[in-house]
């Protein structure tokens, strides 16, 4: 997962000039999203090995709106783009598993 690091630094590098508070932004999407995957594995581990349905939810529920709103606050304080950034930021994880995934099916190893 730190190969999703390794690509939204050089990015968010790319991006100060323009706007420092869209590079935090991707950054912080990436951190985000980090975030939010372990999470969900976590969360998935609970309810195999609890059955609890209920709880599952509310932490799901609970991930939405805390990643949410942190694009917001970025958009409040930076460029109207710099939502996007943070969207770019927090798929990039997932983006680079996906890729990780395909190679493996792939190849066999």
């Amino acid at each position: 997962m730190l190969w999703s690091l390794a690509l939204a630094l050089p990015a968010a590098l790319l991006i100060v000039p323009a706007s420092p508070v869209a590079a935090v932004a991707l950054m912080a999407g990436a951190v985000c999203g980090l975030l939010n995957a372990y999470l969900s594995m976590r969360s998935n581990e609970r309810l195999l090995d609890h059955r609890s349905v209920g709880a599952f939810v509310i932490s799901s529920v609970l991930r939405i709106l805390v990643f949410g709103i942190v694009p917001v606050e970025f958009c409040l304080h930076g460029p109207w783009w710099a939502m996007a950034t943070y969207f770019i930021g927090f798929f990039t994880p997932l983006a680079c598993y996906a890729t990780i995934v395909a190679r493996f099916i792939r190849t066999g190893s």
